[in-house]
């Protein structure tokens, strides 16, 4: 079978010629061998196997470190199942942009090769076919689908990429969305290009897994391909340079998704700690892994989808899923609640005051603001929401309210300049969201956008909430109950996994973070966990309320 990269005859050969490749010239960064010889391993990609009768697609060779540990153990191979090295011409291709990086690479390959004892001449023939100068990603022949496909993919951002040669990357490959590094494009074409059964095995920055840019990336991979094992890396001296480049080894496989083996290193993790996690990875223990140097454990499913993929600890991850599997998530109607957010007005100083007497009181709704939360309870700083809407979601007519109409066109130059005015200029003195009616008199439990760990306080009614204020209302649930639920650190375990970290380790708790939690029935609580949760809330006691909600998920202990 042939695979084609997707729309690949839609980019015209004149195009590609008119962008010089050393317009790419940088984003290397290479990796030690021990860590290649951990991919590999990972990759069952090891001399007991037949590796000529495979076909192993290498997409940016650089010098050559992983065709180093390749070319030995196809050596060996080829030794083991009585094979002349000729044999094994077609078992590799390896492609480079640059052609330093391309002649280093062959004379690598060839070297290693006649230091093993084959015939120089064979030697060079078996060099010249594996590595060759191309651009991976803009390849227009058809190339067979290969078995494995491995390395360390570059690192550029995609507006440091020629602006040409950027749009063909895009047009190939669509997983390239938003502000996407080049890696993304190196994933999708690895993952398209594999046989059934195929495996891809990449060392790589994982932002993708968390970032919006790697929504699609992520949506391919749930589509048609599994995780069979992350290793997260971030503190390990993987490279032979110093890179701030949060990398990890991801190894995805085209097939349904099975049992994930999911690692988490420590600055000291070497190769002796490596083969001992290939080991326990290729083995059929099913119990969680923790040594001085890594943590590891193997989850019965990954987690599917375009949604972000958590992040944590080996334990926690599993911990998540399991949650998530018995349990109803917050954004789920089920869970009889509903996560939304405050109000965005494009000119907080037009429509924020506190002057009850701006406009007419009518008009006027009393404002919930991130810093009346401080406390933990809700503490009211005078501001008013100046309401341009009417119960029906309309516009009202500023000719009923005067002294309304005089603030709005005393503003007006400043409304009328916003963005969402220019789109509707009838409609110069409205807010970017509407108002919902009956959400002021409702209670609901508000979240501050950004804070070092889960703060939900309760408005009993009265306040309509600020953008920067997430809500959770609910008809079936006691709101304080469930403000003890996500006071507790299992809670924010959740917002911690998923959400993308500010300075500081400030969490965001933002309603996409907050609908991931899952919550029990409330029906199903007992009486008395119900009690010493509202009891925690009320007392802001986040450990008596992370004691009772490890009691309602039915856990003994939170990991670490």
């Amino acid at each position: 079978m042939e695979t084609l990269a997707l729309d690949i005859n839609l980019v015209p050969r004149a195009s590609l010629e008119e962008i010089p490749d050393e317009a790419l010239e940088h984003g290397e960064v290479f990796t030690r061998r021990w860590i290649v010889e951990m991919i590999l391993d990972l990759l069952d990609y090891r001399s007991d196997q037949d590796l000529a009768a495979l076909r192993l697609m290498e997409p940016a060779c650089g010098r050559g470190a992983f065709l180093e540990v390749i070319t030995q153990r196809v050596s060996d191979s080829c030794r083991a199942h009585r094979r002349n090295i000729i044999e094994a011409i077609n078992a590799v291709s390896a492609f480079d942009l640059l052609p330093r990086n391309v002649m280093a690479a062959r004379t690598r390959v060839e070297h290693l090769l006649t230091d093993e004892g084959w015939p120089g001449d064979e030697a060079a023939k078996v060099a010249e076919s594996w590595v060759r100068r191309g651009d991976y990603l803009l390849e227009q022949e058809k190339r067979p689908s290969v078995d494995v496909v491995v390395g360390n993919p570059p690192y550029i951002r995609l507006e440091d990429v020629p602006e040409k040669r950027t749009n063909l990357y895009r047009t190939v490959w669509p997983t390239m969305v938003g502000r996407a590094d080049i890696y993304i494009g190196f994933f999708e074409a690895g993952l398209r290009s594999l046989s059934e059964g195929g495996r891809l095995g990449f060392i790589c920055a994982d932002r993708w897994m968390r970032n919006q840019y790697g929504r699609e990336l992520r949506k391919l991979v749930s589509a048609e391909f599994a995780l069979d094992a992350c290793v997260t890396m971030h503190d390990v001296d993987a490279f032979e340079e110093q890179v701030a480049a949060y990398p990890a080894v991801t190894i995805l496989r085209r097939g349904e998704q099975g049992p994930a083996v999911v690692a988490d290193t420590k600055r000291e993790f070497n190769d002796m700690a490596a083969g001992e996690l290939v080991s326990w990875a290729r083995s059929d223990h099913d119990e969680a892994k923790r040594t001085p140097t890594y943590e590891a454990a193997r989850m019965p499913h990954w987690f599917s989808g375009d949604d972000l993929w958590p992040s944590g600890s080996p334990a926690r991850l599993a911990a998540l899923e399991d949650l998530t599997e018995r349990f109803t998530v917050l954004g789920d109607k089920a869970s009889g609640v509903r996560v939304g957010i405050g109000i965005a007005t494009g000119a907080d100083k037009v429509f924020i005051t506190n002057d009850a007497n701006l406009v007419e009181e009518e008009r006027l709704l009393p404002l919930a603001m991130v810093r009346d939360t401080t406390s933990g309870h809700l503490t009211w700083g005078g501001n008013f929401l100046v309401n341009p809407w009417d119960e029906d979601g309309q516009l009202v007519d500023l000719s009923r309210y005067p002294r309304l109409a005089a603030w709005f066109h005393r503003n007006r130059v400043a409304l009328s300049g916003r963005y969402i005015a220019k789109k509707a200029p009838d409609k110069w003195y409205k807010t970017i969201d509407k108002v919902e009616h009956g959400l002021t008199a409702r209670p609901k439990l508000l979240f501050p956008d950004m804070k070092l760990s889960s703060h939900p306080v309760l408005d009993t009614g009265g306040f309509y909430p600020h953008h920067n204020l997430y809500f959770v209302t609910s008809d079936s649930w006691d709101l304080e109950v469930l403000g003890g639920l996500l006071l507790s650190k299992v809670a924010e375990a959740f917002v911690d996994a998923y959400a993308v970290k500010m300075r500081g380790k400030t969490l965001r708790f933002q309603a996409q973070y907050l609908r991931r939690i899952p919550v029990p029935n409330p029906s199903n609580i007992a009486a008395e966990h119900k009690a010493q949760l509202a009891s925690a809330f009320r007392d802001r006691d986040v450990e008596s309320a992370t004691a009772a909600a490890l009691k309602v998920y039915g856990l003994n202990e939170w990991p670490s």
